[in-house]
């Protein structure tokens, strides 16, 4: 954890306390692979009040990617299921995203650093005054590297993973299906993001770092 680490972190905490601005949404975006799994055989037969089990034999359908978006002030969601993760499904997912916001200035989009997370990606894909109009209604905020953990996504992907994503689901179609459907109910129940954790929490916990970078953060350290 070095100074460009904790810079970035600092940044994006400071934009969670935000008040809520319709002009200036902040929405955590990222992909996840989800890996096609089939049986080989009939599946074991579920009996009530147990567990469901799974046969041990299984096959390799190949992967997909599930594309996925969250307003944590609202609950607004947005996800999408493809068969890579290039850049053009990046900007194919940025322009939904875009007109789910018409009035707002600026969307601030929490993102990490894959090298398709760029405004290259919408003039690789899209005409350029397409691909310029696009770009101006970001702004972008990455997360440092290894730090997953401070975009908000990764929660709502944590709740898909226990609803849907842990067991085999055996196609694309089937997969897109289920998150979809789940994800709808969520954003219709307007499932929000309490955060807690703030800048004053990170110099606090984290302050062997902060002063590894400048020993003057030592003043913020737990008593």
């Amino acid at each position: 954890m070095n100074a460009a680490f904790i810079a970035n972190m600092e940044r994006i905490l400071w934009l969670y306390t935000l008040a809520l601005d319709p002009e200036f949404p902040v929405v955590c975006f990222d992909e996840r692979p989800c890996f096609l799994i089939g049986d080989t055989i009939d599946p074991i037969a579920m009996q009530t009040g147990k567990v469901a089990k799974e046969n041990y034999a299984y096959q390799k359908n190949g992967s997909c990617a599930l594309l996925a978006a969250i307003e944590p002030l609202t609950g607004k969601r947005l996800a999408q299921v493809h068969g890579q993760r290039t850049k053009k499904e990046y900007a194919i997912f940025m322009k939904e995203l875009a007109q789910q916001y018409p009035q707002a200035t600026k969307i601030r989009l929490v993102q990490d650093n894959l090298n398709t997370h760029n405004i290259s990606s919408f003039y690789e894909n899209l005409p350029a005054d397409e691909a310029f109009e696009l770009a101006q209604r970001f702004e972008f905020f990455y997360t440092p590297k290894s730090a997953s953990w401070l975009n908000m996504i990764e929660i709502e992907f944590s709740a898909l993973s226990r609803q849907c994503l842990n067991r085999r689901i055996p196609t694309q179609e089937l997969l897109e299906k289920e998150v979809l459907t789940i994800v709808k109910e969520r954003d219709n129940q307007y499932t929000k993001i309490d955060w807690q954790f703030s800048i004053k929490k990170a110099r606090k916990k984290l302050n062997r770092h902060y002063d590894k970078v400048n020993t003057s953060n030592s003043k913020f350290k737990e008593t």
